[in-house]
């Protein structure tokens, strides 16, 4: 039975019940959206061009066993994970299709990374913790098929838990941003050139008042959109200024389901009645405001607080890693560094026979898409992935070899400097997650101290 008596604060925080109008809504845009992704990526040929026509897939390092399905396989995968989205939308076995969803949409964002994206990470995040939100309860298939499970309120960490979330998110990216290359706009202007074809907007998005506009607006959304939906006086206006931005970077950028999973996050800012009264009428308001501590509550506060320090410590682990994240990358990687660069380069890969030191010519291009050639070109990790890759080939074939990468890497379209040792075999390197590669050149070169 749950402990009503003398809960303590971090308690009241997190069980104080309150009216779940916003969940419910919020799980049928998120079942809406999940179809939504699901059914654009067969429909525009992501699927095939990310996962079906590579010959070679980079996986999350540690991962290289998850691999897309053969054949058509992985269009019935996404149809799998559009049904769940359905099943999400109208409640329908919410968390059997809550937990399939997340593992399937874990599986394919670590199964590839020539599509990185901070949106597909974040995803993988609310899924999971979609999965223990009881958001079910109410204007459900499950709830009418078993009226018990019904209900009109929710405890309160079940709004709290996506507002901390967002901040953290958005904070590390208004963070991010302060940097030389994006505070002088030279970053947005590189952004834009891709845009100068838009329809009515690209001259407009030459222009360098605009670049400007778009560097300090996004540090300033960033930093400030979460505490000014939360303070009652600056509300709307912040409600209105993100449908503004979020449907800006829709347009301009692409970016898939984002901007609008975004703006349904406004659903736990604003105050319950109102909620309520907009898209719920016919349901019963909660008012009550109960305190009611699960017997569980204890392991829940643990897990709770573990899992937010987690992700505040995740994304600032590349302030401890030797050099800047911008050229090694190390750390770059589930710290919402959004849209902070630009990146082009040249790779070649030397590939010698261990035993007779002759060279084995090697053409990338005959394994890797546009787009992989392109990660290759600037990414450490899928340079090192391929000299492995490379290296397994010819062990196929009974052949020993060694791989040695010449790797020009030009950051924000300055310099064209070299990124990797080329006297360093990588194919017998290995790959160390949480410090510095020793075979990356510094970004900077090393002044030697005056004698």
């Amino acid at each position: 039975m749950p402990n009503k008596l003398l809960p303590s604060a971090m308690s009241r925080l997190l069980f104080k019940y309150i009216d779940n109008s916003a969940l419910i809504v919020f799980r049928i845009i998120f079942g809406f959206l999940i179809i939504m992704e699901s059914v654009g990526a067969i429909y525009t040929g992501w699927i095939r061009r990310t996962l079906m026509d590579p010959q070679v897939t980079f996986s999350f390092i540690g991962f290289e066993w998850l691999q897309p399905l053969p054949g058509n396989g992985m269009y019935f995968y996404y149809g799998v994970m559009g049904l769940c989205g359905l099943f999400i939308m109208i409640g329908y076995k919410y968390r059997w299709s809550m937990l399939a969803f997340t593992m399937l949409w874990t599986g394919t964002y670590l199964m590839q990374k020539s599509s990185y994206n901070n949106h597909y990470y974040l995803l993988v995040l609310l899924s999971a913790i979609m999965v223990f939100q009881p958001a079910h309860k109410y204007l459900s298939v499950d709830a009418r098929l078993n009226p018990k499970i019904k209900m009109i309120s929710m405890p309160s960490w079940c709004a709290l838990v996506f507002i901390l979330q967002m901040f953290i998110v958005y904070t590390y990216g208004a963070i991010a941003k302060i940097y030389p290359d994006w505070l002088d706009a030279s970053v947005a202007e590189i952004l834009m050139k891709s845009k100068k074809d838009y329809f009515l907007v690209g001259e407009l998005l030459q222009q360098r008042w605009t670049h400007y506009t778009i560097a300090y607006v996004g540090i300033l959304f960033d930093a400030l959109i979460i505490p000014l939906l939360l303070w009652k006086r600056t509300r709307k206006f912040a409600f209105f200024a993100s449908i503004f931005f979020h449907l800006f970077n829709s347009f301009v950028f692409q970016i898939g389901i984002f901007p609008y999973l975004s703006l349904a996050f406004a659903l736990f800012f604003f105050p319950t009645t109102t909620i309520h009264r907009i898209f719920l009428k016919r349901k019963p308001y909660y008012e009550q405001g109960e305190v009611i501590v699960p017997n569980y509550h204890k392991p829940f506060i643990a897990v709770f607080v573990i899992y937010f320090i987690v992700q505040v410590t995740l994304p600032s682990r590349h302030w401890f890693i030797k050099d800047d994240v911008l050229w090694t990358e190390e750390g770059h990687r589930l710290s919402w560094r959004m849209m902070l660069r630009a990146k082009s380069g040249h790779t070649t890969f030397k590939v010698v026979d261990a035993k007779t030191n002759l060279q084995i010519p090697v053409q990338i291009e005959d394994y890797l898409s546009p787009k992989q050639l392109r990660s290759v070109s600037t990414k450490p990790d899928v340079i090192w992935q391929f000299a492995q890759r490379l290296k397994q080939i010819f062990a196929d074939q009974g052949r020993e070899v060694k791989v040695y990468v010449n790797a020009s890497v030009r950051v924000n379209g300055g310099e064209l400097k070299q990124l990797i040792d080329p006297e360093v075999d990588l194919a017998n390197e290995k790959w160390h997650p949480l410090r510095h590669s020793n075979w990356l050149l510094p970004s900077q070169e090393e002044k030697l101290p005056k004698e």
